[in-house]
C-alpha cells in the first residue's frame, strides 16, 4: 500500500494551490479576441459545397461547362476565405477547425485554379478524360482519410459540427470511389451526400452567429460538456487557467 501526503502552506492551501494562486495573482492578463473563425469557414464551406455538389448529384447543369463556371466562385469563397479561417482558427488554438478548414480551404483554391487550366486548355477535364477523373478521385482519397479522422474528433465538441464531417468525409469517399471505378451514379450518390454536408454546415455557423449576436443560444448544436445546449441559454464567457496559461481560452 502507498500513501500520498500534500504540503501545505499557512493557509492551508496544497503547494499547487498555492503556486497556482501565486500565478494568478501576479499574472497580467491581455486578451486579444476575435470572432469565431469558424463562421466564416463553414459559410465558405456550405455555399461552395453545396453548388459544386448538387451539379455533381445532378440538379442541375452538366459537367462540363458548369464546373467552369463555378470555379471562380469556388475559389474564392470556398478556398481564400476558408483557408483564412483556417489561419485565423490557428489563432484562436481550434486544432479541429484548423486543420478541417485548412485543408478543405486549399482543396477549393486547387478545384478553381484547375477548372481555369481545364477551360483554358492546359489540362485535361474528369469529364472527358478518365486519366484526369482517377487523379482527381485520389485527391479525395486523402481528404476523405484527413475528415473521417475530424469528425470523430468533433464528437467531443458538438453534434452538428460532427454531422457536418462525417457526411462530408462519406460524400468524399463515395466521390472517390465514383472518379476512381468510372461509376456515375456513385458520383451521383456522393453528389448528394456532399449536399447534406453543406446543409449541416450553413445549419452550424448560422448557430454560432446567431449565438454571437444574440448574446444567447438560439438554434442548438448539441454542444459537449458544461455548454448550454437550449434554445435561450446564455452562454458561457470563462477565461481559462488550465495549463499555467492565464486569460486564454483555447477553441472558438
Amino acid at each position: 500500500m502507498t500513501r500520498s501526503a500534500s504540503v501545505t502552506n499557512g493557509h492551508g492551501q496544497t503547494r499547487e494551490d498555492s503556486e497556482f494562486t501565486f500565478w494568478k495573482d501576479h499574472t497580467h492578463i491581455n486578451l486579444s479576441p476575435v470572432a469565431a473563425p469558424s463562421i466564416l469557414g463553414l459559410y465558405g464551406f456550405a455555399v461552395a459545397t453545396f453548388m459544386v455538389a448538387a451539379n455533381i448529384g445532378g440538379w442541375y447543369g452538366n459537367d462540363t461547362t458548369t464546373p467552369l463556371v463555378l470555379s471562380s466562385f469556388a475559389l474564392t469563397f470556398g478556398g481564400i476565405a476558408q483557408f483564412l479561417a483556417g489561419m485565423w482558427s490557428y489563432r484562436a488554438r481550434d486544432a479541429l477547425a484548423t486543420a478541417m478548414h485548412g485543408a478543405w480551404g486549399s482543396f477549393w483554391i486547387g478545384y478553381g485554379i484547375y477548372h481555369l487550366l481545364v477551360a483554358g486548355g492546359v489540362l485535361p477535364g474528369p469529364a472527358t478524360s478518365p486519366v484526369a477523373a482517377t487523379a482527381f478521385g485520389f485527391w479525395f482519397i486523402g481528404l476523405a482519410a484527413v475528415t473521417w479522422v475530424g469528425g470523430i474528433a468533433a464528437m467531443a465538441e458538438n453534434v452538428a459540427l460532427s454531422l457536418v464531417l462525417l457526411t462530408l468525409a462519406a460524400g468524399a469517399t463515395l466521390l472517390a470511389i465514383g472518379l476512381i471505378g468510372g461509376w456515375g451514379i456513385i458520383e451521383t450518390i456522393a453528389g448528394n451526400v456532399l449536399v447534406a454536408s453543406a446543409v449541416f454546415a450553413w445549419y452550424t455557423a448560422s448557430a454560432m452567429v446567431l449565438e454571437a449576436t444574440f448574446k444567447r443560444v438560439i438554434l442548438p448544436v448539441g454542444k459537449m460538456g458544461p455548454e448550454p445546449n437550449a434554445p435561450g441559454a446564455k452562454p458561457k464567457d470563462t477565461i481559462q487557467y488550465s495549463l499555467g496559461e492565464p486569460g486564454i481560452k483555447i477553441g472558438q
